[in-house]
This record gives C-alpha cells, sequence and structure tokens, in this order.
C-alpha cells in the first residue's frame, strides 16, 4: 500500500541549526546523523538547515564528516547516495570544546553566526544535550551566558533544548535537573526524549484506541481482565556495564519507557491532538497510579540479576563477571511488578510490567487480555477454559499488532482453535517504518512536543519509582534472586503474576 505524502500528516518545519553536544559520541554517529540523513532522503528536512557537532575531541569539519558518514553506511535505514550524501556533508560542521569552559560557548556562538550567515539561516537553534546529566548545568549556564539561549518572543528565532535520558536517578535529582535546564529555558523550550515514544507501534496505539470504534467502548474494567507490557533485551550490559551498575532495570527502563507505554493504554480519551492536551492526559494516568509502599514492595514487585548462560549460541558471563562490575553488585538487570490505576476506568485491572536483560530474545510488547466470556457454548468439556482474546501491540522487532481470537475448525465436529489476526507494517506499508529519532527530530523541528515528557510527568514518574527504590533499599537490598542468561527470567516473576491465576506471554 502506497500513502502520497499528501495523505501523511507532516509538520512545517523552518530552516534551522541543529547543535549536538556530544557529537563526537556514538548516540551522535549511530542514531542521530542517520536520522537527519534519512529526513534529508525521504524529503522531511527543512529547506536549509546546519548541524554543528560539538565534543571534546579535536576534529576538523572534515574529519567529523567522515566520522559521521561510517555512521550513516553502518546504521541508516536506507542507502548512502553519493550524490545525496556530498550535499548533507556541506551542511556538517564541528567544534571543539569542554562543557565546562565558558570559552567553548564563545566559540560556538562565533561559529554558530558565520554559518547561518554564510547559508542564510534566520538563526533557529536547537541543542541536543547528548551528555551525562552531570553536565548539564555548565551547558545551560554557558548557553545563557554566551547569549545562546534566548527566551521565547513573538517574531524572534527560537532556541529550543533536547534532553537524553536518564533525567536524575530519583525524585530529588530529577527535580534538581528540571531546576537548572528550567531556570534558562521555558518549559516550552525543553524536549525530553524518549526514543520508545517515537517508534511506530507507539504512535499507532493512540490511533488504534481512537480511530477505532470497536476498542474505546470496551477498554475498560468491564472487559479487560488485565494488561501486560514486557520489554526485553537478548544482550547483556555490554559496553553499558559503568552506566548500567549505576542505574539498573528499574531506573533505566521503568521509570521512563514503560510508564510512558502504561500512560497511552491508560490514558482518557484528549479532546485533540494539541501537545498539552496529550501530555495532560498522561500526566493524569500518573496521578492515578497506586503508590507501592515498603510493606508491599516484597509482595508486588521482583528484582534478580542475570548469572552465566547462554543465549542464541554464545555464551553470556554472569552479570558480575561483566567487565566494569562490582564482584559482589547488588544491580537488578530483571525487574517484574504488578500495579494498578485508580479510577473508573481501570478499577481492578492489574498491569503487569516486566523488563530484563540477558533474556530469550529482544522484544517490545503491550498485550491486552480481554475477560473470559461468561459462558462456553463449544467445548464438550464445559469446564475448559477457552483461550482469552488478546490484542498484542509490538513495539520491536517486528513492528505491528495481532488480535487472537477464537474460530472453528473445519470438520464435522464442534471444535474450537485460537487464531491470530496479524498486522505487520512492512508487509502492509511496503516500506520499513522511519526510526524513532527521524520522527522525534521532526517533531522538535516542528515544535511538537506530543511525544516528549512535560516537567511535571518526570517529577510524578520518579516520585512513583523512588517508592519502590526506597522499599528496597529497607531490605537491606537482600532479596535479589538470580536467572540464567537466555531464559525468561527468575520464578519469582513467574510467581508474581501466576498467584493471581494468570501468566506471562512467552518470550
Amino acid at each position: 500500500m502506497d500513502i502520497s505524502p499528501s495523505e501523511e500528516t507532516i509538520p512545517p518545519v523552518e530552516p534551522c541549526t541543529l547543535v549536538i553536544f556530544g557529537g563526537s559520541g556514538d548516540l551522535a554517529r549511530r542514531r542521530l546523523i542517520p536520522a537527519l540523513y534519512n529526513l534529508l532522503l525521504d524529503g522531511l528536512l527543512p529547506s536549509n538547515y546546519a548541524v554543528i557537532g560539538l565534543g571534546r575531541k579535536s576534529m576538523t569539519d572534515e574529519e567529523f564528516r567522515a566520522t559521521v558518514r561510517e555512521g550513516v553506511l553502518a546504521h541508516s535505514r536506507q542507502a548512502l547516495a553519493e550524490d545525496t550524501w556530498k550535499n548533507f556533508a556541506q551542511h556538517l560542521f564541528f567544534v571543539s570544546g569542554e562543557n565546562e569552559d565558558p570559552n567553548t560557548y564563545t566559540r560556538l556562538k562565533s561559529r554558530a553566526e558565520d554559518i547561518e550567515r554564510n547559508l542564510r539561516l534566520p538563526g533557529n537553534r536547537i541543542f541536543y544535550l547528548s551528555i551525562p546529566p552531570s553536565s548539564f548545568s555548565s551547558v545551560c549556564e554557558g548557553l545563557e551566558q554566551a547569549g545562546l539561549a534566548t527566551k521565547p518572543a513573538a517574531h524572534t528565532p527560537y532556541a529550543r533544548i533536547i534532553v537524553e535520558k536518564p533525567v536524575g536517578r530519583d525524585l530529588t535529582s530529577a527535580q534538581a535537573i528540571n531546576q537548572v535546564t528550567g531556570r534558562v529555558f521555558d518549559e516550552s523550550q525543553i524536549f525530553r526524549i524518549d526514543h520508545y515514544l517515537g517508534k511506530e507501534t507507539v504512535q499507532n496505539l493512540m490511533v488504534v484506541r481512537f480511530a477505532n470504534s470497536i476498542f474505546e467502548p470496551i477498554w475498560n474494567h468491564k472487559y479487560i481482565d488485565h494488561v501486560q507490557i514486557t520489554v526485553s533485551e537478548a544482550e547483556g550490559v555490554g559496553t553499558r556495564a559503568s552506566y548500567y551498575e549505576e542505574a539498573g532495570a528499574l531506573r533505566d527502563m521503568v521509570q521512563n519507557h514503560m510508564l510512558q507505554l502504561l500512560c497511552l493504554v491508560a490514558m482518557e480519551p484528549p479532546y485533540s491532538l494539541d501537545p498539552d492536551v496529550v501530555r495532560n492526559a498522561k500526566m493524569e494516568v500518573l496521578r492515578c497510579l497506586r503508590p507501592i509502599t515498603d510493606q508491599d514492595v516484597e509482595q508486588v514487585t521482583v528484582r534478580a540479576q542475570y548469572s552465566e548462560g547462554t543465549a542464541h549460541g554464545s555464551p553470556i558471563p554472569g552479570y558480575r563477571r561483566e567487565n566494569g562490575i562490582h564482584p559482589d553488585s547488588k544491580t537488578e538487570t530483571f525487574v517484574a511488578l504488578k500495579c494498578f490505576v485508580e479510577n473508573w476506568r481501570w478499577d481492578g485491572v492489574p498491569f503487569y510490567l516486566r523488563t530484563g536483560k540477558a533474556l530469550p530474545r529482544r522484544a517490545s510488547e503491550i498485550a491486552v487480555q480481554f475477560k473470559d466470556i461468561p459462558h462456553i457454548l463449544f467445548n464438550t468439556n464445559a469446564q475448559q477454559r477457552q483461550p482469552p482474546n488478546v490484542l498484542a501491540l509490538r513495539i520491536q522487532p517486528e513492528e505491528g499488532l495481532s488480535l487472537r481470537i477464537v474460530s472453528r475448525v473445519p470438520g464435522t465436529r464442534a471444535q474450537t482453535h485460537p487464531v491470530e489476526m496479524d498486522f505487520q507494517y512492512s508487509d502492509v506499508f511496503g516500506r520499513p517504518s522511519p526510526e524513532a529519532y527521524e520522527r522525534l527530530l521532526l517533531d522538535v523541528m516542528a515544535g511538537d512536543a506530543s511525544r516528549f515528557m512535560r516537567r511535571d510527568a518526570v517529577e510524578a514518574s520518579w516520585a512513583w519509582v523512588t517508592k519502590i527504590l526506597e522499599g528496597w533499599q529497607k531490605q537491606g537490598l537482600r532479596w535479589l534472586p538470580e536467572y540464567q542468561a537466555g531464559t525468561s527470567g527468575p520464578v519469582e516473576a513467574d510467581r508474581l503474576i501466576e498467584q493471581d491465576g494468570r501468566t506471562w506471554r512467552t518470550l
């Protein structure tokens, strides 16, 4: 199926300059520059633009272009076209400097103004902080002192800032980061990015719910038995060991990605797609999340750590034997929990969340399981449960959705069997979905904050997660079962859901 550009919602974008702090780093090379290149190939970049990488390495413009070219060759979803690349490369520049050095920002301003003058750019600027949160304060102050961080005003060029996760490691640190960025930039200028919210299936969740009349009437506690949200990763911690040892699975995945997915499932219908209307609806879900108290934490959460095992024929060392990990580490690499949204729509419906490293496969999925039918007609054994209806939205790796229904088996006997009605983006639309960063960078250029976390949502999610962290601390972190790498997690996670008469979906 071909969709013409006129049928797509393509936001208008003005010419701008994107400055990437951490421009010589992995995220810029693997994700950001390839995303921009793909936007150019798709005709979605503004008519004129500049990209300035800023990093500690001493590098010329040509060296920077050669470095990110390798990233595009390795990581772009579309092949590199030489003519397009030559045009694109002429818009790429590099400035060397330390984030803590005030002179860096003086040089950046001078270079940006020269580039904008030569390319006839209007002075719209986006600052992408692909750097540790410990440097946010220095960068914001440097931008302010150099006159690069301007407040919104009519008929003047805009300034916007993109903040990469993690926004803090608990409520207190998140509030401190928000205070730093909020002192220099207005909330309307701050885009806290979560790349999961740019994935096609996540964006489609609102469409499935609110553009199809068959789902919303049954999207409540009367018809839904429970919801499972799973984010599993097949690899161990790998090169992220030092970060992961300080974070753990709860901070790394639950606080941002998974709670945002929960919000999209549980939110009330917004009356428009205005960014703040959508974000208000998601914020209401966070307000309704039942707190997990110190007394509850052992009953409704499971934390675990992977031990030595094998995945896809390759050995994986135990977490404590990974390079950069303390041999007595108490950091969790797996979390499962049960939570409730305490409002009219979701009264009594459990949401089961699980995420972990070194699991059987890489998969992210939202599964909505509907309640059993009240009376079984078609099985000879009336006591035998009929397989439930399940709507599953696959976020990765094969984006799409499936609906499990029960059908009659052809033949002379009245037998039934579950069947899957399956939809996959690549099969139906005949082209690969844009990468998450493509959509999100385009949103920032257009000033659309719908898919970005607002300050109150960041702090509300951290307040909820911090209660769990505090509960674990009060236990002395003694409760840390292991699971073998390559398996689906600890038996304690199975017990968490099985004690309610339910089971996890197979990984």
